[in-house]
């Protein structure tokens, strides 16, 4: 069942993003009287096709989906009817193909816009940035954070939830500067802490970098109490069942969840002796197995249970960002252009060796990305897909030649130059352009298969 939703919701996901953006080709297309002949989604032998409109436009579903295009009326690619020559692509002037060029990309940005816009109006919940223990000997022991303080503004931002700190932090981070954390205590009461970020390496990027700083989320005690067991894990075999309390493992006494996390994590393929209290009576000796899986290249254990998690104590940690319509299109514009401006220098710093190219994503991950937020609901979902839809903007507008930044390159050329590049630039220019895209790919892919490998 998992693998059908991850399967459906990345289909969806791709072909949502694809006639997005070829739209945006197409219709800046139309609105400049220039002839499209086809509109295909994906590359490739047609699956399905159908003819439409007065200019007989093919509609296309072609077999490989990762991509798709739109094909114009070019005297360069092939014969034009001598009625279509003034509608041909490459007659219109540099501004007229400027403007087609750049509406893949702009429709992309504007699909995160309506996204994040429809998401702030009806709100997004969240978790309010109050923080936990703090690691003695790191960044943030030497700031003076003390547990149970709220975090209400990082550098001039305020910030609402777990989420929005994690995200502003992470982009002072790259930058390793330091920055100036606004907290409020339980009594009220309002400092200011500087959190230094300049002992940050690469990859602590790649891993958790609030976890280097020493920064945790505060979490409440939870009752060694099952929740919920997973079908056909270990818990089950075992015998465990929802309600049954934990209370020691291995003679060492159990008073919360995180303590069975830490046993049950620290001896995979080990045996475990559970004492089980049931339904009040006395424990009872249950024998389990973690399974063994890799996490981040480490070994782990798990048994597939989850704990109870009483509502009521986590209804005082919970929030929801809500703005009005207005204020909700402000922001979104704004949260489009932050995280469009955070990817370019992401992919700065990792050409020049600052962050590690393992932060690079291929479709597999994308694909379990995409399976995981449908799982969590529609604002997740909702999430990923405006995320995923400023990615592929960004990454068309990079001067690659073969994408559309690439053409957008050659258009800026001509107009400072006052001639169109040479075909033989061009040509020179598609084969530096694959030979780039076949090395992204090639990495994003070996990313993928590691982490696949790696849990």
């Amino acid at each position: 069942m998992n693998l059908l939703i991850t399967v459906v919701a990345f289909v969806v996901a791709l072909g949502c993003l694809i006639v997005v953006h070829e739209f945006g080709h197409y219709l800046v297309a139309r609105l400049c009287n220039v002839k499209v002949l086809r509109f295909s989604v994906g590359f490739g032998k047609p699956l399905w096709g159908r003819a439409l409109g007065r200019d007989g436009t093919e509609w296309v579903i072609a077999a490989f989906p990762l991509g798709g295009y739109v094909k114009m009326a070019d005297e360069r690619e092939a014969e034009v009817a001598p009625q279509d020559l003034p509608r041909a692509f490459n007659r219109q002037s540099v501004y007229r193909r400027f403007a087609i060029v750049i509406a893949g990309p702009a429709a992309n940005f504007l699909l995160a816009i309506l996204f994040y816009w429809v998401l702030f109006v009806h709100g997004v919940p969240g978790i309010k940035p109050v923080l936990g223990p703090v690691t003695p000997g790191t960044s943030a022991a030497s700031a003076g954070f003390v547990p149970g303080e709220l975090m209400v503004r990082i550098g001039d931002e305020p910030v609402a939830t777990w989420q929005d700190a994690r995200w502003m932090l992470l982009q002072h981070a790259v930058h390793k500067a330091g920055v100036s954390i606004e907290v409020r205590n339980e009594k009220g009461e309002i400092a200011w802490r500087k959190l230094d970020l300049s002992g940050l390496s690469a990859n602590d990027l790649d891993s958790d970098f609030l976890k280097a700083l020493g920064l945790t989320r505060y979490q409440p005690v939870i009752k060694p109490v099952i929740g919920s067991i997973v079908n056909g894990g270990a818990a089950e075999r075992a015998g465990l069942r929802a309600g049954d309390e934990i209370t020691g493992i291995n003679t060492q006494r159990i008073t919360s969840w995180d303590l069975v996390v830490n046993m049950v994590r620290s001896h995979p393929d080990e045996t475990l002796t559970f004492e089980v209290r049931r339904q009040g009576v006395l424990p009872r000796a249950i024998e389990i197995t973690p399974v063994l899986v890799i996490e981040n290249g480490q070994p782990t254990g798990k048994i597939g249970a989850a704990p109870l998690i009483d509502r009521s104590v986590m209804a005082d940690l919970l929030t929801e960002v809500r703005y009005g319509p207005l204020e909700s299109m402000v922001k979104a514009s704004q949260k489009t252009w932050d995280t469009s401006l955070f990817s370019l220098k992401m992919l700065g710093k990792m050409i020049v060796g600052e962050v590690s190219l393992k932060n690079l994503s291929g479709p597999i991950t994308i694909a379990d990305y995409a399976g995981q937020t449908a799982q969590g609901g529609w604002i997740s979902y909702l999430l990923f897909l405006a995320l995923i839809s400023i990615s592929l903007g960004v990454l068309n507008l990079l001067p690659i030649p073969l994408l559309d930044g690439g053409h957008l390159m050659y258009y800026m050329f001509e107009i400072f130059k006052g001639s169109p590049v040479s075909d033989r630039v061009i040509e020179i220019g598609q084969h530096i352009g694959m030979a780039l895209l076949f090395t992204l790919m090639a990495f994003a892919l070996y990313n993928d298969i590691n982490r696949l490998i790696n849990g």
